[in-house]
């Protein structure tokens, strides 16, 4: 199972990079053109969610500042301490919904201290590739295009984060035990 994962994770991405301009030129898409035109978009985009990204790393600073995470992961614990999940993990379960940046820097803290091929630094790694930055991207992308109705889309992006983090326990306790 670990050489068949090893295997797909070396070739995905190098035949992604090859598969889709030969797929665009094959339907006759101008693929150049259209990378210029999307990057021109990207920085009127990038100039447009300057706000709600200072707004949004204020909130992480108070939200980590304040003690509330140190709190939530308190009375996240003992349920899992009592089926059988690393503690070490909790708080990239909670940042990572809300900070690449900040849900990086913690992972690349676990993998320093336990190990790349620990359990730890497996599903560190495995909770940084399966989640998203749910409510970075909620606030930042959707405040920058003017949707103020995101309830479901709130729903449904922490449902998968949740998802995500459990997938990522159980793929890793049966591909590394």
């Amino acid at each position: 199972m670990y050489a068949l994962v090893s295997l797909i994770s070396a070739w995905a991405i190098p035949i992604m990079i090859v598969f889709i301009p030969l797929y665009a030129a094959y339907r006759k898409i101008p693929v150049y053109e259209s990378f210029v035109e999307g990057a021109k978009d990207g920085f009127d985009t990038a100039i447009k969610i300057i706000p709600h990204l200072v707004g949004m790393m204020v909130a992480i600073s108070v939200f980590r500042a304040s003690g509330a995470m140190d709190m939530l992961i308190g009375w996240m614990r003992p349920f899992f301490e009592s089926i059988g999940v690393p503690t070490e993990v909790l708080p990239l379960a909670i940042l990572r919904p809300i900070t690449g940046a900040g849900s990086l820097a913690f992972t690349t803290d676990l993998i320093e201290q336990f190990g790349p091929d620990s359990m730890i630094g497996r599903i560190a790694s495995t909770v940084q590739g399966s989640t998203d930055t749910t409510l970075y991207v909620i606030t930042v992308y959707f405040g920058a295009i003017g949707i103020r109705k995101a309830g479901y889309a709130l729903k449904v992006g922490l449902i998968s984060d949740a998802v995500g983090f459990i997938a990522s326990l159980v793929i890793c306790y049966l591909v590394f035990t």
